[in-house]
């Protein structure tokens, strides 16, 4: 398949700028593989098209404040520095913007959210064939302690504004715990705590994964085909607590669902790695798994997720999961994206959200 055959038509309106005023107070786009069929509804109904003894899986890691400002003192020219994947303590890939002036040797002060320059320097060691740079941090015991005071909440690009205090907890999930992330799990932003509390009080299980995002799962497909792309690795664990409850629902029949794309990859992840028709254990480990039609889902059989860019990973696991085993999931859905264009659904992060059952 090729990268082309994912792409659709979006009016650049329908992209969210902003979070709903409520978190749960967007909608809900339910498609039926089973027809198909679509159904409008708003998130907080999703409790209706839940049971008792779901296994409701979320991704629970916490965003951290990647994007770093600085200048050059050599030049004074200005740098943006995002983290994207710490290789060891004050060691870390980044993305650099202007990045292709910048040279191995280049030294970076960082500036405090303040604006004022920091004792915190980065330099940059090594620079690979995409154009990502390696950088190891000084003045600092660790950089991850320094986020606070010289870090903001990484929005994504086609959000067209400067982060602000509300993005410090919106761009976040409720039940987020340990960090790692660059870009937000997003499915996970619709939920609130009374949400979840009525989730339980319905009977369904709700437990936790954790896969820190990063370049595997916002990195834009460049190969022309699928074939020819390869995913970064990213860092999960699943719990020992979230497989014996998987285990229990795969014996008993009972559905699992998966909150996010994310969490799907850490499923199907664990799944590969474990040998045939064995049971999930306690995993701790990195993937690069690329989820796209025709694979075979040996793990999650309901997906709630947002609405995703064009030529993305991330449509293209949507697009296997809309028909497993098939190639007909593209056609499935972009027709469904074409239909929520139609009903001016909100797309991208602070989007609205998609059930698949």
């Amino acid at each position: 398949m090729r990268t082309a055959d994912f792409d659709y038509p979006l009016p650049p309106e329908l992209i969210a700028q902003d979070p709903t005023p409520a978190r749960d107070g967007s909608r809900l786009l339910l498609q039926h593989r089973t027809g198909p069929r679509t159904e409008h509804r708003q998130f907080r109904d999703l409790p209706e098209y839940l049971r008792a003894g779901d296994v409701v899986v979320f991704n629970n890691s916490r965003v951290i404040r990647a994007r770093l400002h600085g200048h050059k003192p050599a030049s004074g020219g200005q740098v943006e520095l995002l983290l994207v994947e710490e290789v060891a303590t004050n060691e870390w890939w980044t993305l650099l913007r202007p990045g292709k002036r910048v040279r191995i040797g280049t030294e970076i002060q960082l500036r405090t959210n303040n604006g004022v320059a920091s004792l915190v320097r980065a330099v940059v060691s090594e620079k690979n064939d995409e154009g990502h740079c390696r950088v190891r941090f000084t003045g600092t015991p660790n950089i991850l302690d320094e986020l606070e005071t010289h870090g903001e909440i990484p929005l994504p690009p086609y959000i067209e504004r400067a982060a602000g205090t509300e993005d410090d907890t919106r761009y976040q999930t409720v039940f987020a715990q340990p960090a790692g992330s660059v870009a937000a799990p997003t499915a996970g932003l619709h939920f609130t705590p009374p949400l979840l509390d009525e989730l339980r009080a319905r009977g369904v299980q709700v437990h936790f994964v954790t896969l820190h995002v990063g370049l595997g799962t916002f990195a834009p497909v460049k190969a022309e085909s699928l074939a020819d792309h390869v995913m970064h690795e990213e860092r999960f664990e699943l719990p020992a607590e979230t497989a014996d409850a998987i285990n229990a629902a795969k014996r008993e029949g009972r559905r699992v669902i998966a909150v996010g794309t994310t969490t799907v990859r850490v499923l199907e992840s664990a799944a590969a790695l474990s040998t045939p028709n064995a049971q999930l254990s306690t995993f701790r480990s990195r993937t690069r798994i690329f989820i796209h039609p025709p694979y075979q889902f040996r793990i999650v059989n309901a997906l709630l997720t947002n609405f995703h860019l064009p030529q993305s990973t991330l449509l293209m696991l949507v697009s296997a999961f809309a028909a497993p085993g098939e190639l007909r999931g593209r056609e499935l859905m972009l027709a469904t994206y074409a239909e929520a264009v139609r009903e001016r659904y909100r797309f991208f992060s602070y989007g609205d959200a998609m059930l698949i059952l």
